[in-house]
């Protein structure tokens, strides 16, 4: 053998040794890393039932897209407040730190349920987890006998949903609360998701049309808190709507990653991110965390402390400052040239997103000017699009004169 020949055997054989010591070496680093799955991440969960159900086949949307609207930042002050949020998100959590991925079938697969779930809320968690969305999100709102009667509130409010632009896929993640029986019935006959909220130890009449300010409206309105707070405890979000808004575009698009809460407002100083701003909190939304949750508690805790507040909105605009201040909540406004109201509303149709029959008082009043707001928008929908620019809102004479 020739002298290149025995170098070049040898350099063959080095570079053999060298390829199997390498495979070697990386099975066993792959060995030492392995880990086996967490407990509990692949555990099926079974579905929940809730009170007045149309139908648990309801099929997810198709294209909703992920949003990002949950992402939680970090903790703000501490206060026992706080504490006891974070103790109810531990209490609810589930079995894993991330939300399942995407899925088009119907939500049936998770089960969210508390294993002490409150009486007050029982099959609440069933019901908010058919209506919500791929990232989390219901939209909620509540109604009585007479806002749900037909031809009242609830047949323009959900009218709004079908005609608007892009509004009809979020009709399957609207979670219709019912304040009463009565309600409840008529909402199972024209909507699939209703839940009846019957609060233990109130004993009152909520079927009929309660005017602003009576002992029966202040508890309509003081209980919706306390289901909110139970829904951000269940790791959701929401956008609470009342049910004398008509949707006619996406608000979620106007909901920034950044906020804790978004709201309406009745007066509006041109930034969204200043306090200054009144609050109307017939919509807002809210993501699901300690300072939310301690925000719900603090806010329901303030009832009756604030003279000439005895409603939940200007007891809100009392303690906003507090709220980010001590419990560090990230609050931002909504601009009424896209989401508006009879206080205050954009002229430009174009841009319009959701229209509440706010400073209107009575219920015939509310709805003979949101019969003309939805009239307003149906011409404006059959214009063609080089005319759209010249439509106008119908004043609203029966609110406003």
């Amino acid at each position: 053998m020739t002298g290149k020949a025995m170098v070049a055997e040898a350099t063959a054989r080095q570079a053999a040794s060298f390829v199997l010591g390498a495979a070697a070496a990386l099975t066993v680093i792959m060995l030492v890393q392995y880990r086996a799955p967490a407990a509990g991440l692949s555990r099926a969960r079974l579905p929940g039932h809730f009170s007045g159900s149309r139908s648990l086949d309801h099929h997810r949307l198709n294209g909703t897209a992920a949003r990002t609207v949950n992402q939680a930042p970090t903790v703000g002050a501490e206060d026992h407040h706080v504490h006891q949020a974070n103790a109810s998100l531990k209490a609810n959590s589930t079995p894993t730190d991330h939300p399942a991925a995407p899925s088009h079938s119907p939500r049936t697969d998770r089960k969210e349920e508390s294993t002490q779930e409150p009486e007050e809320f029982r099959g609440l968690a069933a019901a908010v987890a058919l209506a919500a969305m791929d990232d989390r999100n219901v939209i909620i709102t509540c109604v009585n006998q007479a806002w749900a009667a037909p031809g009242s509130l609830l047949d323009l409010f959900l009218e709004s949903f079908r005609i608007g632009d892009g509004t009809a896929r979020l009709l399957p993640h609207v979670l219709v609360v019912s304040m009463d029986p009565a309600a409840h019935a008529r909402c199972q006959a024209v909507h699939r998701l209703c839940y009846l909220y019957t609060m233990p130890g109130v004993h009152m009449n909520f079927t009929s049309a309660k005017f602003f300010g009576s002992k029966e409206w202040l508890e309509m309105v003081w209980s919706k808190l306390r289901l909110q707070r139970r829904v951000l405890e269940l790791g959701y979000g929401f956008l609470f709507t009342d049910v004398d808004i008509l949707w006619f575009r996406d608000p979620f698009k106007h909901v920034t990653a950044y906020a804790d809460m978004t709201v309406s407002s009745d007066v509006y100083f041109g930034d969204p991110d200043n306090l200054g701003n009144f609050p109307n909190t017939g919509l807002f939304h809210v993501k699901p965390n300690v300072r939310t949750i301690a925000m719900t508690k603090l806010w329901h805790e303030s009832r009756g402390k604030y003279p000439g507040a005895p409603n939940e909105q200007p007891v809100f605009n009392m303690i906003k400052k507090r709220l980010v201040a001590e419990l560090g909540v990230r609050l931002r406004y909504l601009d009424p040239a896209y989401v508006g109201g009879f206080c205050s509303y954009g002229k430009d149709l174009g841009k319009i997103v959701t229209m509440h029959a706010n400073c209107c008082v009575g219920l015939k009043n509310k709805m003979r000017d949101l019969r003309g707001v939805l009239d307003d928008w149906k011409n404006y929908t059959k214009m063609p699009h080089w005319e759209k620019h010249k439509a106008k809102w119908t004043v609203p004479g029966a609110c406003i004169k």
